[in-house]
């Protein structure tokens, strides 16, 4: 184990992560996990630049006022 993820790059905390995640996923299970995953992080993207740009605007009204 070892060997292979000094050959990969990756530490061991990084395997031990992976493998304590993904055990007993089959490949088919797999592919559909990835793309929810995808999607959730595109929505926290897009929910993170709505709050941005809402306290943007709260400011600038808040100082015509």
């Amino acid at each position: 184990m070892a060997q292979l993820a000094r050959k990969h790059g990756i530490s061991r905390a990084t395997y031990f992560n992976w493998r304590s995640k993904y055990a007993g996923v089959s490949a088919p299970e797999l592919k559909p996990m990835k793309e929810l995953e995808a999607e959730n992080a595109r929505l926290r993207r897009l929910y993170a630049d709505l709050a941005l740009e809402n306290a943007a605007i709260k400011n600038v009204l808040s100082r015509k006022l």
